[in-house]
């Protein structure tokens, strides 16, 4: 009998299905607004900002015989940096774990041929079941076009949904749990995520950093725990966020400290929505020189590059 199932008798369940499901898409078309409408619970960052997801990030939708664990990735660019390198691997093998692939476009803005070209590609390289979802169906200017042409050549089922209102996730869910394997649930029914809290309490830090800075700040911060006491009342947990220059520090702390204030008390309401607990935050600056063009600053925060770049 499936622990995870112990409502049912013996004899008496169906086969269960449960595997990854791996969201990729250009940047900004949606991906973790998605992944967070379909596990119905705030994992991954979600921004006006675009390459807001640096690594994967999964949530766990578990239903009666069937688990989905959705994996939001970085989107999909074309750059020599270091950092984007990182990332594009970080999707590549993504995609080549999955059980089933979801290509997703933004039915509300223009894609370059390059653009497309590169979503066609890796969709044609999945190799796995898969589909193309169109987000953003509750805009006036939704134009799917693309995508139909897109769906017909690669000759896969074509979703129209709006992550923000749920339109059309219902036809776009049962596509997933049709094509997922047969075998047990990969995590206990309860869980909503893989990852253990204090990464999502991380990457809330760095979602309030996106809302509150602008410019090239966000994207020079990457954030570490560096404690993280459950066993106290209220949690504690220190941070440290690492940018790339003296002036950034500036920046982030700002005049009297009051930037650095306003952050870690956006952040702090976050997480204690979160953890559903009361939570002592503790944030301070340090500079790491140029962390995303060093191989050693990538392997500090967690980031992976290429075997040839190790």
């Amino acid at each position: 009998m499936n622990p995870d199932r112990p409502d049912l008798p013996p004899g008496d369940e169906s086969p269960t299905r449960a595997g990854f499901v791996v969201l990729v898409g250009l940047p900004n078309v949606g991906k973790s607004t998605l992944l967070n409408a379909l596990v119905g619970e705030h994992l991954s960052i979600a921004t006006p900002k675009a390459q807001t997801t640096w690594q994967r990030v999964a949530g766990i939708r578990t239903e009666e015989s069937v688990q989905m664990i959705f994996v939001d990735t970085p989107g999909l660019i074309s750059s020599p940096q270091l950092f984007h390198r990182s990332m594009a691997i970080e999707t590549e093998r993504a995609v080549a774990e999955a059980d089933v692939v979801i290509g997703l476009l933004d039915g509300g803005a223009r894609k370059s041929r390059e653009e497309l070209k590169r979503f066609h590609d890796l969709l044609a390289r999945a190799a796995r079941p898969a589909a193309i979802a169109v987000n953003k169906a509750d805009l006036r200017r939704f134009d799917p076009a693309s995508a139909r042409r897109l769906a017909r050549d690669l000759q896969l089922p074509l979703y129209i949904v709006s992550a923000r209102t749920g339109s059309g996730l219902e036809p776009l869910l049962e596509f997933v749990a049709s094509q997922l394997p047969e075998g047990p649930f990969l995590y206990p029914a309860d869980h909503l995520a893989s990852a253990p809290a204090r990464f999502f309490v991380q990457e809330l830090i760095r979602e309030s950093v996106f809302e509150r800075y602008r410019q090239e700040i966000p994207y020079a911060v990457a954030v570490r725990i560096e404690e993280f006491r459950e066993g106290e009342d209220p949690v504690y947990i220190a941070a440290s966020l690492h940018v790339e220059r003296k002036s950034q520090k500036g920046m982030l702390i700002g005049k009297g400290g009051t930037g650095i204030k306003s952050l870690g008390a956006t952040a702090r309401g976050k997480i204690e929505h979160f953890l559903g607990r009361r939570v002592y935050l503790d944030l301070w600056v340090k500079v790491s020189h140029g962390w995303r063009r060093r191989r050693k600053g990538l392997a500090m925060f967690g980031y992976v590059v290429p075997d040839s770049e190790a």
